[in-house]
């Protein structure tokens, strides 16, 4: 291969490549390569290597791949490869240069350490670094196999990363509890404050099963990369799963650590359900809650028969309310949430119907849809 292994960046191989390459290949394509990858590059690496995009040029296609050490992207393009070769760029520079360049065909060529980029009447020349210095793919030894929709994985994704915590403490909470296992794939995330659950029936081998915790640095990368068409090819190891979407491939390392029973939180139990258009009330709430006290920024819910009143309103600045039709013939009572907790998944169901169980003033509120999702919500106190 390259380069060193990624587990040890600073064991440079022996192997010299060649410094020349040439190929071309329609602007519109290598853009849409570039937009895959460079997401990941971050604008302060550990190494100088990690600003930039590894390009391999050879059997009419090319590879295009950047990682930060713990995350790879690797993208596959097609494209007239004249010398077959490999070679670094800074990625977030060649990207801009190529969103700039008017439609056309752009033509590279390596030769040394310097990179000459044209399109149409542009002419660039940049500088990089050799193709050995980047880390190598990483290896998957006696890995778990197995393919998910990828549609199925795109809502889990969707329905549970706006709940990931951000907690230097209990580090198992920064990223979504994946398991592939008692043919459901089931995803959860959790701040302590909410707990967003997705659970669909997936058919795969049982000797495959295995849960994970994916880190939430990888979580809206493959939510971006993912279709609602075709399926992904997942790989686990002891260590690191890839998501192989055909001409993009995503790997990540794991968080280490047994995530928390997240199956004891969630209420047994309801007194009141209510039912109720998830888009009436998002957009309900998200009107009301402009008036909210900025520090608590929480909306009541007041609900009678057939009615879910939203309130909200600080002595400074004013008072709004109002009327939510809902399916509930029980009790009045009332009770108090954060808006922004309350926005976050009714955001991700869009417009499905939903229906939210409630014990108390004082105990946690279920919001679901269907049997696919579900979502523990806290109430505030004053």
């Amino acid at each position: 291969m390259l380069a060193k292994d990624l587990s040890n960046p600073y064991n440079a191989s022996s192997k010299k490549l060649q410094r020349t390459m040439k190929f071309s290949l329609a602007k519109q394509v290598l853009l849409d390569g570039l937009n895959k990858v460079v997401g990941v590059v971050s604008t302060r690496p550990s190494m100088p290597i990690l600003s930039n995009v590894l390009i391999e040029a050879a059997d009419g296609e090319l590879k295009l791949t950047t990682t930060t050490m713990e995350l790879t992207i690797q993208a596959k393009i097609p494209a007239a490869v004249e010398t077959p070769g490999a070679f670094t760029l800074p990625a977030k520079k060649l990207q801009s240069i190529v969103r700039e360049m008017k439609d056309g065909e752009v033509n590279v060529e390596l030769k040394g350490n310097a990179v000459t980029v044209r399109c149409n009447r542009a002419h660039f020349k940049l500088y990089g670094l050799a193709a050995e210095e980047f880390p190598q793919m990483p290896a998957f030894k006696e890995a778990r196999e197995f393919e998910v929709p990828q549609g199925m994985l795109n809502k889990g994704l969707r329905y549970t990363e706006f709940a990931i915590a951000n907690d230097d403490m209990r580090y198992v909470l920064n990223g979504i509890y994946t398991c592939f296992q008692d043919g459901k794939l089931t995803l959860v995330a959790t701040d302590g404050r909410r707990l967003a659950l997705f659970e669909n029936e997936l058919e795969f081998p049982e000797s495959q099963q295995v849960c994970l915790i994916l880190r939430s640095r990888a979580v809206p990368e493959l939510h971006r990369l993912l279709g609602d068409t075709g399926n992904v090819q997942v790989r686990v190891s002891a260590d690191q799963v890839s998501f192989d979407l055909g001409d993009t491939l995503l790997v990540t390392k794991l968080i280490p650590g047994n995530y928390p029973n997240y199956r004891q939180v969630i209420p047994s139990r309801y007194n009141e359900r209510i039912a109720l258009s998830a888009q009436e009330l998002n957009e309900a709430v998200r009107r009301v809650s402009l008036l909210a006290a900025e520090k608590k920024n929480t909306v009541l819910f007041h609900i009678t028969p057939g009615v879910l009143e939203v309130q909200s309103g600080s002595a400074d600045v004013g008072e709004a309310n109002e009327e939510v039709p809902i399916e509930y013939s029980g009790r009045e009572f009332s009770i108090t949430f954060n808006a922004d907790y309350v926005l976050a998944p009714l955001k991700a169901v869009g417009e499905n119907e939903v229906s939210i169980d409630l014990i108390d003033a004082s105990s946690p509120g279920v919001m679901r849809v269907a049997d696919e999702f579900l979502y523990v919500l806290m109430p505030m106190h004053s």
